[in-house]
């Protein structure tokens, strides 16, 4: 540097400064407080008026469940308690009817002696669905899986073990109709498959019952669908209305795109009335009308039929949430399967369908929660879900006027089913997200 550059410089470091620690305002808490809470004054104001929000809640219900009381046989007792340890008109929430009558509420009227039956059929639930859900597990529990409805009909319902293995017989009956027809043509082996159960369940399946009933008397004592109540009679509504309405409605969306006219108008008349009808209208009707429809005499159980038509209207949205998948899906994707020289049902087995129910992933929980939440509506028609039975035990005299700390229990219930599955459903999102990087 020459002599002259050097005098215009006043000073020049000539060793490095250590590192220092930033400011308190610009890390850590602080600064999260600072550009969330107070970034500008509409933010402030919110902030402070959340603040007041939060505290006047949590100040007039806090103390109600802190002082809640658990053991009291009566609201009368309870509010006896509440006098006599915190004072006349404390705020105290009366939990003890959730201690008395919390069996009602999971089992409804199903006998004492027999709750480990709904239990393990939950756990053998659990354990079937698993190796669908997750698919880390080995592929042998499959078997398990397939046989799990027929477990869970028998430890719930009942009954003579024969029933449920002839309706599975009617499955595998299916099975080989399929294979042997499916040489021929395609759609005859559909046929078949469809058709070949229904008829060995409406011609043999009750003659081969009696004749093994005569031979041998296996199973567990009946106990009839009016014994089911509370969250026990939602779980088996929902299980079964989720189950079976996802592969139905998939086949009605892809009925609903067929080339077939009487396929393709078939599926939109039966989709566009379904959904433009009321879920209750729908129950009212499994509940008084469809019996005039039936021959006299027949005994056609009430939760079968809630079952049902809970299932057709929970077919008819998936159907719509899966052919926004399929539309959504580029057209190169139908050309390349075409390309490879693969018949419509491999290519809507391997291709089309995994991509297409990959995009309709949060459409069908989003309706598989709204189902589960609409089990409650099974009430108006003398089924006594959760929210009848709080009802009934509210028309005790022992509990009449407790509200919250029922509704409160029911609500935490249902957001721990809702919320699983909403869970779940993310974590399959970002699975698949993460396979096809």
């Amino acid at each position: 540097m020459s002599d002259t550059n050097a005098k215009s410089v006043s000073y020049v470091r000539d060793t490095m400064l250590d590192e220092q620690t930033p400011p308190l305002a610009e890390v850590g808490v602080i600064k999260w407080v600072r550009e969330n809470l107070f970034s500008g004054p509409l933010n402030t104001v919110l902030t402070i008026i959340s603040l007041y929000v939060v505290y006047w809640i949590v100040s007039h219900i806090g103390p109600w469940l802190v002082n809640g009381i658990w053991d009291a046989g009566s609201l009368t007792e309870c509010r006896a308690i509440r006098n006599a340890t915190l004072g006349e008109g404390a705020s105290a929430a009366c939990f003890a009817v959730i201690t008395e009558r919390w069996p009602q509420l999971i089992f409804g009227f199903y006998p004492r002696d027999a709750y480990w039956r709904p239990v393990l059929a939950l756990v053998v639930f659990l354990l079937g669905i698993a190796p669908i859900l997750f698919d880390s597990l080995p592929r042998k529990m499959l078997v398990g899986t397939v046989a799990t409805p027929f477990v869970m009909y028998m430890l719930l319902w009942g009954g003579s073990i024969w029933g449920p293995i002839v309706i599975g017989l009617g499955f595998i009956v299916g099975v080989f109709a399929f294979r042997f027809l499916a040489a021929i043509n395609a759609l005859l082996g559909t046929i078949g498959a469809i058709l070949g159960p229904i008829l060995f369940w409406l011609l043999l399946a009750g003659p081969l019952i009696s004749v093994l009933n005569g031979a041998t008397t296996i199973g567990l004592p009946f106990i009839s669908s009016k014994e089911f109540g509370g969250f026990t009679l939602s779980v088996v509504i929902g299980i079964s209305a989720i189950i079976l309405s996802l592969p139905l409605g998939i086949l009605l969306a892809l009925g609903r795109q067929s080339d077939l006219p009487i396929i393709k108008y078939s599926a939109v008349v039966f989709i566009e009335v379904i959904r433009g009808v009321p879920l209750i209208v729908w129950l009212f009707t499994a509940s008084l009308l469809l019996n005039y429809f039936l021959p006299p005499g027949t005994n056609f159980d009430l939760m079968l039929r809630v079952i049902i038509m809970v299932t057709l209207f929970s077919a008819a949205y998936i159907a719509e949430v899966v052919r926004g998948g399929l539309a959504a899906l580029p057209k190169g994707q139908y050309e390349a399967a075409d390309a490879l020289g693969l018949d419509y049902w491999k290519s809507m087995r391997l291709i089309i369908l995994p991509q297409a129910l990959k995009i309709s992933i949060p459409g069908i929980v989003n309706t598989f929660i709204g189902l589960f939440k609409d089990t409650t509506l099974v009430v108006f028609i003398g089924l006594l879900d959760p929210i009848g039975l709080a009802g009934a035990i509210r028309a005790s005299t022992e509990w009449n006027g407790v509200y919250w700390e029922l509704f409160l229990f029911i609500g935490i219930m249902f957001f721990i089913f809702c919320y699983s599955m909403g869970r779940y459903s993310q974590y399959l999102e970002k699975k698949l997200q993460r396979e096809h990087r």
